[in-house]
């Protein structure tokens, strides 16, 4: 494993306790590129998370609680006439000036707020009165929602969804992780003992090294042939698009740089494919009767497609 790497997973480690999984899978999104959707019951430490990795990296942070009443321009900014100077003037909103964006709830928010987010995670800039906006770079965003109670909530759309790199889930601690988050929070808050490791100039270069992870075209062919299985799948509505594979593409270099290699393998793929992949999902009829999920689809795919030779 990166040093720098290496680094940051130990200082988050220190408030974030027996998640190992978790913390790898959001530093992979952040090291392609991509966003995180953590999608959880209340009270398991997603907002820590994201608040730890800010700490580790040196990165400028902005939480947003979304709610219905949460406007577009809450988050892309907006322009206002100052009678002083006679011109109107841009007040940045929650995406600009930042470089990692914790949208907390995210279901919560209105449709046309959820969209504003759209430019932005694909982008990296937003667009206010016909003047676009860059956003800090590098640029992340870490939404959340819970699974617990739908009142008031609304479903992130496909192409919402779609944006998102990641998706998955803290879950409960052990019995062990448990009894280590209970004696450190009885000392203080152990978050304020986390260190930056790396800063925001480190961060860009670690991404460029990761785009010069070697990928060999046996694996390009093997990540085509799991999207055209999902294609065909006759428990799905709606496979993998072609977003989703260069998505996984981008995580699987992730994945081999986090592991200290400079070249991919399938396992690299394997690793990440559920996580990247299930999310941009539409469960057949068929699926729903059988109550399938869309993760356990994921893995009778990667069952039903011949993994290849690593020396290929």
């Amino acid at each position: 494993m990166n040093e720098v790497i290496k680094n940051i997973q130990e200082e988050i480690e220190k408030v974030v306790v027996g998640k190992r999984e978790s913390v790898k899978n959001l530093l992979l999104c952040l090291l392609s590129g991509g966003h995180a959707l953590l999608d959880d019951i209340p009270g398991v430490g997603k907002t820590t998370l994201a608040l730890s990795l800010c700490r580790a990296i040196a990165l400028s942070f902005c939480r947003v609680q979304c709610t219905p009443d949460l406007m577009p321009s809450d988050i892309t900014g907006f322009t206002v006439y100052n009678k002083q100077t006679g011109q109107f003037e841009y007040k940045a909103g929650a995406a600009v000036g930042c470089h990692l964006l914790l949208c907390d709830e995210i279901n919560r928010a209105s449709g046309k707020t959820q969209s504003a987010l759209l430019e932005a995670m694909q982008e990296e800039q937003v667009t206010v009165d016909g003047v676009t906006r860059k956003t800090e770079s590098p640029f992340m965003v870490i939404a959340t929602q819970n699974r617990v109670g739908s009142i008031g909530t609304q479903p992130l759309p496909y192409a919402q969804l779609d944006r998102f790199a990641m998706r998955f889930s803290l879950g409960y601690p052990t019995a062990d992780a448990e009894f280590r988050l209970l004696k450190d929070r009885a000392e203080g808050n152990p978050l304020s003992s986390v260190r930056a490791v790396c800063s925001a100039e480190e961060m860009l270069s670690l991404k460029e090294q990761v785009k010069k992870v070697t990928v060999k075209d046996n694996l390009y062919r093997y990540i085509a042939l799991l999207a055209e299985e999902s294609r065909k799948s006759a428990l799905l509505e709606i496979g993998v698009s072609p977003r989703a594979c260069l998505s996984a593409l981008s995580l699987a270099k992730a994945n081999a740089f986090f592991e200290g290699r400079d070249y991919c393998v399938p396992q690299d793929i394997r690793d990440v494919f559920v996580s990247a992949c299930a999310h941009r999902m539409v469960l057949s009829q068929k699926a729903v009767s059988e109550r399938k999920s869309a993760e356990s689809v994921c893995y009778h795919i990667l069952k039903e497609v011949k993994v290849p030779d690593d020396k290929a």
